[in-house]
Parts: C-alpha cells; sequence; structure tokens
C-alpha cells in the first residue's frame, strides 16, 4: 500500500462500509445485529490502521443514530478499533470501500468496472 501511503494526506481517509462489505449480511434482524466479520475486508481495515491511515466505517445505519453504540460494540467485540462511524462523503475521503459503488472514470461518466447485476440494465 506504499502508493496508497504517498497518495494520502493526514486530514484524508479512507471508508469501509459495514453491512455486505465489513460484516455479513443476508437479511434486515434489527438494529442491534451485525453480522460476523468478513475477514479480508477486516485484514484490509487493520493494514491501514497499522500504517497510521485514518479509517472510518461508512454506513447507512447511522442515519439512524441510535445504531451508532451497537456499531462500537460489534467493533469492540471484534477486536477492531474505536474508529469514527460516519455516512457523510466529505472532500477528505479518497477511498470508498463498499458493496454499492460503481467506479466512474473522473470527468468522462465512463465506468471503469461495473458489477454483473448491471449488465442487463446498461449496454455497455
Amino acid at each position: 500500500m506504499n502508493v496508497i501511503e504517498n497518495y494520502l494526506k493526514e486530514e484524508e481517509w479512507i471508508g469501509i462500509d459495514l453491512d455486505k462489505t465489513l460484516a455479513y449480511y443476508d437479511e434486515w434482524k434489527g438494529i442491534e445485529h451485525i453480522g460476523k466479520p468478513i475477514k479480508p475486508m477486516v485484514d484490509i481495515l487493520l493494514d491501514y490502521i497499522n500504517k497510521g491511515i485514518k479509517v472510518k466505517i461508512f454506513t447507512a445505519r447511522v442515519h439512524e443514530p441510535k445504531s451508532i453504540p451497537y456499531i462500537k460494540k460489534w467493533l469492540k467485540d471484534n477486536n477492531l478499533p474505536d474508529l469514527e462511524i460516519t455516512n457523510v462523503k466529505d472532500f477528505s475521503m479518497k477511498i470508498l470501500y463498499d458493496d454499492r459503488c460503481v467506479q466512474v472514470e473522473p470527468n468522462t461518466g465512463k465506468l471503469i468496472i461495473y458489477p454483473s447485476r448491471y449488465t442487463n440494465i446498461y449496454n455497455y
């Protein structure tokens, strides 16, 4: 991750989505339920943290602020750092890991990579 380490300034951060990205999710089971950690993403998160890179949990769950204590508990129960939790993208966020994102080439509208679920909707 040397490229990323050199790329990020001190105030910049990386967002990692919770459900279906960092934690297993198959259906809504209530605000207090968060699935088991997904090891490959946990490894990525911890690698960034160990390199001194700021990471935030980026999740729609915080639309309901009462969800934050459950997310904090999940982090602690899974031996993960007490990270900031947000649902707000700002200019300091440089990278986002999320199961719903489709990357677009800057200033062109061209899709770089898209999930197979979109292949029947768009003819690219």
